[in-house]
C-alpha cells in the first residue's frame, strides 16, 4: 500500500467513526502545525541515553533484585504459542519488547492493577497478564484501532483466552481512553507507555498517569530516544531513572 493510499484509507476510516473525531483533529494538527516538535530534543536524549544505558538483565537486577533467566523457561510453551499466533496474523504490528522488564515489574510490585498504552499484537499485555493473574489483578490497556490495516480484530491476538478475564481494553486514543480507565481504577502499580510517541503526546500522558501511580510503582516508557520528553519529564520531577538499551532502542524505567 502506498503512503497516499494508506493516508486516504485512514482518513476515510476515521470519518466512519465519530467517536474518533477528536483524535483525527489532533492527528491533523500533529502532522502539520506541530510536525517538527514531535522530535524535539532527539539528539540530546539519544546522546544521554547511550551514555547511561544498561542491559535489560542488569536493569531488572538493579531495580528489583531479580534474575531474569527463569522467565523464558517458565513460560516457554506460552511464548511459543504467542509466536505462532503472531506469524499467523495477516497484518504487521509491533513485535515483542522487553518482556522480562514488564513481567518482573509486576512481580516486584505484587501488582494488582497495571495500566499500559499501546497493545498491537499484545506482547507487553501478555507479559503483564502472566504476573497479574497470580493475584487476580487487572490490566487496563489503551490502544487506537489500526484503521489503515483493518486490523481491529487482531489487536491483542497473541493473548490466550484464559488470561483475557484479567484484561480491560479501551479502543480509543489515550486522551479518550485514560479518563475512562481512571473512572474505573484510580491507582496503579505499574505503567507501560508505548503509544503516542510525539513530544507533546508523551508529556501529556506522563503527567496524567504519574499522578495515578502508587508510591513504589514502576514507570516504564518505550522508545524514549524519539525525543526528549522522557528525559525532560524526569529532570522536571527530580526523578532518578534507569535507561535500558534493548535491540537498538532505549527504554526508560524508574520506581516512584
Amino acid at each position: 500500500m502506498s503512503e497516499i493510499s494508506r493516508v486516504l484509507k485512514t482518513f476515510v476510516a476515521y470519518l466512519k467513526r465519530p467517536d474518533l473525531y477528536p483524535e483525527l483533529g489532533r492527528k491533523i494538527i500533529k502532522n502539520t502545525v506541530n510536525r517538527k516538535s514531535a522530535f524535539k530534543g532527539k539528539e540530546k536524549t539519544n546522546s544521554w541515553a547511550a551514555s547511561v544505558a544498561i542491559s535489560q538483565k542488569e536493569a531488572v537486577f538493579k531495580l528489583f533484585a531479580i534474575n531474569i533467566e527463569d522467565f523464558r523457561d517458565q513460560y516457554a510453551e506460552v511464548l511459543q504459542s504467542a509466536n505462532r499466533r503472531e506469524r499467523e496474523c495477516p497484518i504487521k504490528m509491533g513485535g515483542p519488547g522487553a518482556l522480562e522488564l514488564i513481567y518482573y515489574a509486576c512481580e516486584f510490585t505484587k501488582a494488582e492493577n497495571m495500566i499500559e498504552t499501546g497493545v498491537a499484537y499484545g506482547w507487553s499485555s501478555l507479559a503483564a497478564l502472566l504476573s497479574l493473574e497470580k493475584r487476580n489483578g487487572t490490566l487496563y490497556s489503551s490502544d487506537m484501532p489500526y484503521l489503515a490495516q483493518d486490523g481491529d480484530q487482531y489487536v491483542g491476538c497473541i493473548v490466550p483466552e484464559n488470561l483475557k478475564k484479567h484484561w480491560k481494553l479501551f479502543r480509543f486514543a489515550d486522551k479518550e481512553s485514560l479518563p475512562k480507565i481512571f473512572a474505573e481504577c484510580s491507582s496503579f502499580d505499574v505503567l507501560h507507555y508505548d503509544s503516542d510517541k510525539s513530544y507533546n503526546g508523551r508529556m501529556w500522558a506522563y503527567n496524567e498517569v504519574y499522578g495515578k501511580l502508587k508510591s513504589g510503582a514502576v514507570f516504564i516508557s518505550d522508545d524514549i530516544g524519539d525525543n526528549s520528553a522522557y528525559q525532560d519529564f524526569c529532570e522536571k520531577n527530580n526523578i532518578e531513572t534507569t535507561v535500558v538499551e534493548y535491540e537498538g532502542k532505549y527504554i526508560g524505567v524508574f520506581v516512584k
